[in-house]
């Protein structure tokens, strides 16, 4: 292993999106997307072979460059699923690694008029251009979905909107299970909020004359900002926070439209959608900091509550935090990759 880079025995290509549905959006943020798609080795000598393809979408904060970080002793994400391909452990597939960064970090991968369509962006843009400029197998059994954390719950909730697209899915740490993962997180913001005199815009306003990440609260607080965004904007897009910031009381109907968006509530409403899908991959680490150990474990439960079968359902806790668990993603492409329709 190289401690700088390593050749991909397959190939990744750099493309370019000029999105419509991300046009005008609320954040000024660019409408035209990078797109990198991963072809396997074999690809170009194949000549008309087509191939399943593996969607991939990133964590909170992320952004598609971000794929190629390399850490100390541990290879970039790019080439260890690379890794599945070359050594044979799973016949070959497509990979795309999608870029739907927002302003404030994120878009959780929904239409919001608080940050932009992100979900039309994937699904009604991103993968009719894959299928129109690479030689996939454009149908539903053969198409899937991964990521972790933010990614991870768009992974959850994806198939469940476009059963006609994605037929099969893994999340790690995926959010889920509000109750768990997100409370805790607003009464820590109501109390950072007392610095801004309870006015988050006041915060974003301070965050964005400074350098980034200089102060303790702000991975906290941009990140409750951005899922407000996402989960619970006014028509006009900006932000309407789930609690009072001055005392973190739940305001009911507004926290009702986050709870709206969480996959364990989904199950029941997407029920037939869920049990038509061929392959789900979850996993989190034990002692992960927003209990989405405990949101994995209530998915699968509500995936079994609801009929899909447990020989379709890959599930794996493991002693781990939320974050520097990269090692997990190539194992669920290589079961997935095992498991798409040819």
């Amino acid at each position: 292993m190289s401690i700088w880079t390593s050749e991909l025995a397959g190939t990744l290509h750099h493309d370019t999106i000029d999105s419509q549905a991300l046009r005008g959006n609320v954040l000024g943020d660019p409408h035209e997307r990078p797109l990198w798609v991963y072809t396997p080795p074999g690809y170009e000598a194949d000549g008309d072979d087509r191939y399943p393809t593996i969607y991939v979408i990133q964590g909170y904060s992320g952004q598609v460059t971000m794929w190629a970080n390399r850490t100390p002793f541990r290879q970039p994400f790019v080439e260890t699923a690379d890794q599945v391909f070359a050594e044979g452990r799973a016949p070959g597939c497509i990979l795309v690694y999608v870029d739907a960064w927002t302003a404030y970090g994120g878009s959780q991968f929904v239409d919001s008029p608080g940050t932009g369509n992100y979900h039309t962006y994937l699904c009604d843009e991103v993968v009719p251009y894959v299928d129109a400029n690479y030689r996939t197998i454009a149908d539903r059994e053969s198409r899937a979905i991964t990521g972790k954390s933010s990614g991870g719950f768009g992974a959850m909730i994806t198939p469940m909107l476009r059963p006609d697209l994605f037929g099969a899915l893994a999340t790690h740490a995926g959010d889920a299970l509000y109750e768990y993962c997100y409370l805790n997180e607003f009464a820590k913001a109501a109390r950072a909020l007392r610095d801004y005199d309870h006015d988050i815009q006041a915060y974003w306003k301070d965050f964005r004359s400074r350098v980034a990440f200089t102060k303790e609260e702000d991975m906290l607080l941009v990140l409750v900002l951005g899922c407000t965004a996402a989960f619970s904007a006014d028509p006009d897009g900006t932000p309407r926070l789930p609690f009072d910031p001055r005392t973190g009381e739940l305001l009911p109907e507004v926290w009702q439209r986050w709870l709206h968006w969480d996959p364990i509530r989904m199950i029941d409403r997407y029920a037939d959608e869920l049990r038509s899908l061929r392959a789900v991959w979850i996993d989190a680490g034990t002692r992960d900091e927003w209990f989405l150990d405990l949101g994995a474990e209530a998915f699968r439960a509500g995936l079994l509550r609801i009929g899909v079968p447990a020989e379709k359902i890959a599930f794996e806790l493991f002693p781990a935090k939320h974050g520097g668990i990269d090692w997990r993603y190539p194992l669920a492409v290589e079961w997935l990759a095992k498991r798409l329709l040819r």
